[in-house]
């Protein structure tokens, strides 16, 4: 579980509910808008099943799993993961990794190592996992969409919301002042849900996937990189030093350490 996600989520509705509860008095209800829930949830659903497939739609739930969970292997991880196999290979062989096989849970990782020990030609190692990489990414980038859309337009929404209650209000001037009021709190109440929407939840979550994403891109070409050294025979030195490329270099110690 990523705890930052879990933290920042509970600090923001906590923080969010303290301070409708100051200003309702208590009175909660003052902020609940059945015409704005639908106006802005309605809408920013209707923009999602416009802009994507309903193939990529289907894994939304996905997504935001994402965003709680986290399950790829962080850098160290996979330097250390990496160095343990590059030694082995260099003490007894790379055929002596195929016990180690098993006991991998990332699957790219496995296939990889599997196709190495296979005898299967550099090149072709080294294409079939940067196809995966591509279409990781591209997976990574619906994601992201389904966020960004909802960022985009649900403020949107909410200001269509807001204009149907000003001329809701419009026309009633002169009127009966309640209705001229509900039609106001219409207006402001929809503003605050696409404002929400957009900029608490869709924005923060959008935001950590594409970070993610960049980690587990980063993380597959350390193994890529790893695998690729260890079938060419390189001493576990150097396998680390190509692995430690990726990693920023005020950091290289701590890992060189870790290894």
């Amino acid at each position: 579980m990523d705890k930052a996600s879990v933290i920042g989520s509970i600090l923001g509705f906590v923080f969010c509910a303290i301070v409708m509860l100051k200003a309702s008095h208590g009175d909660l209800s003052m902020f609940w808008s059945d015409k704005g829930m639908y106006m802005v949830f309605g809408g920013s659903l209707s923009v999602v099943l416009m802009a994507m497939p309903m193939s990529k739609i289907k894994c939304i739930p996905g997504y935001t799993r994402r965003f709680f969970f986290h399950k790829g292997m962080e850098p160290v991880e996979v330097i250390e993961l990496m160095n343990k196999l590059s030694e082995k290979a260099r003490r007894a062989g790379i055929l002596a990794l195929e016990s180690e096989i098993p006991n991998i849970k990332d699957p790219f990782l496995g296939a990889g190592l599997k196709a190495a020990i296979d005898g299967v030609e550099p090149d072709a190692i080294e294409g079939t996992l940067r196809m995966e990489i591509l279409a990781m990414q591209d997976r990574h980038k619906a994601g992201k969409k389904f966020f960004d859309l909802i960022k985009l337009y649900a403020p949107g929404y909410g200001l269509v919301a807001t204009l149907i209650g000003q001329i809701g209000m419009f026309g009633h001037l002169g009127g009966d002042i309640k209705i001229m009021g509900h039609m106001l709190a219409v207006a402001v109440v929809a503003t605050m849900y696409g404002t929400v929407l957009a900029n608490a939840v869709a924005g923060p979550m959008g935001d950590k996937l594409a970070l993610r994403s960049g980690e587990e891109i980063l993380g597959r070409e350390m193994m890529l990189q790893g695998i690729l050294s260890i079938q060419g025979g390189d001493n576990p030195r150097v396998t680390l030093e190509k692995m430690l490329a990726f990693i920023p270099t005020p950091a290289r110690a701590k890992y060189r350490q870790a290894a």
